[in-house]
């Protein structure tokens, strides 16, 4: 039997770009997946992530979707965020084709998830909060987190370092009040923590 794992880096960022990965393998592969060293991939330092990244891209099938914060700019006119990652594991459940699908859930109610993308795809998926505890899922994640470290790798060497680019951290909120950083194409407009920018000092983040 075909698995496949699912999971985005980047969904929460107010910086730069969303990178969704599907990753696929047989299941008697598992356990050589947990001897790599594949868990939650915030659980592991940079360094070593990267290694395993590699041993994993090297050895099994996955698929990347990377939207700039230009482009979830424009669908965000007319979709929400849920709504585009919806339809990129739609694309990737169908690209995988694995004969069973894991989701790190994104949506509150991973049922509700689980049954449209079932509903869409026609294919065996199972959406689950907390899904890096599955392997595959874990190995998505992994391979998402490597392929967004080096894209904010090259926006802070063109813009200047901005940290993590989350709303949580200080040194992106220092950065996007700096001379407007926030009204530049890398800079997601939709975030309600831009509107916040002007209304809060920044001591309130």
């Amino acid at each position: 039997m075909i698995v496949a794992g699912i999971d985005e880096a980047g969904k929460g960022s107010v910086i730069g770009p969303l990178v969704v990965c599907g990753f696929r393998c047989k299941d008697d592969e598992v356990d050589l997946i947990r001897e790599i060293g594949v868990r939650d991939s915030k659980k592991i330092q940079r360094e070593k992530r990267e290694k395993i990244a590699k041993i994993l891209m090297d050895t099994f099938d996955y698929e990347i979707i990377i939207l700039s914060a230009e482009e979830i700019n424009e669908r965000m006119e007319n979709e929400t965020i849920n709504d585009i990652l919806r339809d990129c594991c739609l694309k990737l459940i169908k690209n995988l084709n694995a004969d069973l699908t894991y989701v790190d859930s994104f949506d509150v109610k991973a049922e509700r998830l689980k049954a449209e993308l079932e509903n869409k795809s026609s294919k065996r998926v199972v959406a689950m909060h907390k899904g890096e505890r599955i392997e595959v899922v874990a190995a998505a994640s992994i391979i998402a987190k490597y392929y967004r470290d080096k894209l904010i790798d090259e926006l802070k060497s063109k813009f200047g370092d901005f940290g993590s680019g989350y709303p949580s951290d200080r040194k992106t909120i220092e950065w996007l009040k700096r001379d407007l950083n926030y009204e530049l194409n890398i800079v997601r407009k939709k975030w309600k923590t831009l509107k916040r920018l002007n209304q809060k000092t920044l001591s309130d983040f």
